[in-house]
């Protein structure tokens, strides 16, 4: 018999009791324990339902959101076979610098690169402390205020729109408090561990304008340990290891600066990404052997995205409408014949589907069809919106787009999870205090060799 009464609560309840428990951590003998148990197991019912259905939310937003992520990867990748990216190619002539892929106005022709500077973003660390949850100021509430912005020669100039804040005091002034309260408010913070010791390190995004501004009144001790003035990196209690910083490159001695070290039309109908610092000359051309490799590769990603179907229907979203739906509306675009080609003629282009709709590649058929007909082949997959791959791309984006069915989905679900939580919270309280005022009676009735009832305890 467990005659710990946390132990007992989550024994019977699991973790919809764990909140608030630490009060009832008290040892009891074995008698009162099995009376606490046997007074409480009869709302089990109700928890376990409720520790269920929590349960499968977070199983379904998992699945949804894995069902996102593999149509998003699809969808890049149909994204990046249209128009004359079918048929073009990108080479660097030097390494380390850049990769490039063409995309639909690709134009074939020869550019002259300079990578001067790559994209980052900020990263901030705090003086070291022995332990992670140990309190950091004084414990006075707190309020602290991070701003995004970038840093100019006139100084900090903050985004108005990019604000947030958040409240420390002695509950959550540790380091890891404040790390939990920092990413709920968007900012990418955690505890580090060094040989000194444990740091609250924070990460930007890259770009210039994703500088932080971190400032702090309430407690003075708490600013002198966390508070960041941009203008000033090394004088807070936040130091910057490294700044925030834009890509910058030059076209054809053309400067460009990009927040990301991926780079879209700085050439044509091109997507460089950026690797290193250096010259380069990069060559778009026309590319037959192209099309035979971006049709293998839209077959792959196709056959990946069905398996990846079939996976979820089988596990976290088994019977789920929204996959369902997805799956559906799909396979009606994939008919053979059904994307303005006919079955014969993507037949004699090597294309094909099994028994269970998975695309089969003759590359022997592919191959002769394309030195036949390259243009014609291409324009199978990416005609102006009418090919397989267009079509396909234009679905998946509609899927996944901000008022999509996936995209509704995710906010269904999160929406129920959110109001189980806060049951769950509810109920944990209300058993903390049950099993409080039980244990303490049935403790009271032990020594005193009485039978007295709750009212007696209570006055």
């Amino acid at each position: 018999m467990d005659t710990n009464a946390t132990n007992i609560l989550t024994s019977l309840y699991g973790n919809a009791s764990s909140t608030a428990l630490t009060a009832s951590s008290t040892g009891l003998s074995p008698t009162v324990a099995a009376r606490v148990q046997q007074a409480l197991a009869g709302q089990k019912g109700n928890i376990d339902k409720l520790n269920a259905d929590l349960t499968r939310d977070q199983t379904r937003l998992s699945g949804l959101g894995q069902l996102q992520s593999a149509l998003d990867a699809f969808e890049m990748l149909a994204e990046s076979l249209s128009g004359a990216g079918m048929s073009t190619s990108a080479t660097s002539s030097t390494t380390g610098v850049l990769t490039a892929a063409t995309s639909a106005s690709a134009k074939a022709g020869t550019y002259k690169l300079d990578v001067t500077q790559l994209a980052q973003g900020q990263i901030l660390n705090s003086a070291t402390q022995l332990t992670a949850d140990a309190p950091l100021g004084s414990g006075t509430a707190a309020t602290v205020k991070i701003q995004w912005g970038a840093v100019g020669d006139k100084g900090f100039d903050p985004d108005p729109k990019r604000t947030a804040t958040i409240n420390i005091d002695s509950s959550n002034n540790s380091l890891d408090g404040i790390a939990a309260e920092l990413k709920k408010a968007g900012v990418d913070a955690s505890v580090v561990k060094s040989n000194n010791g444990y740091a609250l390190q924070i990460r930007g995004k890259d770009g210039a304008t994703e500088n932080l501004s971190i400032s702090v009144t309430g407690d003075a001790a708490l600013k002198a340990a966390i508070g960041f003035d941009p203008e000033k990196p090394t004088a807070g209690g936040m130091k910057q290891a490294q700044a925030a910083q834009d890509a910058i490159l030059t076209v054809d001695g053309t400067r460009i600066t990009s927040a990301s070290n991926k780079v879209e039309n700085a050439v044509p109908g091109t997507t460089l990404t950026l690797t290193g610092k250096g010259a380069t000359t990069l060559t778009v051309a026309h590319d037959t052997s192209q099309i035979s490799k971006n049709v293998a590769a839209f077959v792959q990603g196709y056959n990946d995205l069905s398996a990846k179907l079939a996976a979820l229907q089988d596990g976290p979203l088994k019977n789920d409408q929204a996959l369902k739906q997805v799956s559906t509306q799909l396979e009606g675009l994939m008919r053979i014949g059904s994307t303005g080609s006919s079955a014969e003629t993507l037949a004699n282009a090597g294309l094909t589907r099994d028994r269970t709709g998975k695309l089969v590649l003759d590359q022997t058929k592919l191959d002769a069809a394309i030195k036949a007909d390259p243009e014609g082949i291409a324009k199978l997959f990416t005609n102006e919106g009418r090919g397989m791959a267009d079509r396909l791309e234009k679905k998946v984006e509609a899927l996944t787009g901000q008022s999509g069915l996936v995209t509704r989905a995710q906010a269904q679900v999160t929406r129920s999870l959110d109001t189980l939580t806060d049951r769950r919270e509810q109920l944990a309280k209300s058993l903390t205090v049950q099993a409080q005022a039980l244990a303490q009676l049935y403790t009271m009735q032990e020594q005193m060799g009485g039978t007295g009832t709750l009212l007696d305890l209570l006055g």
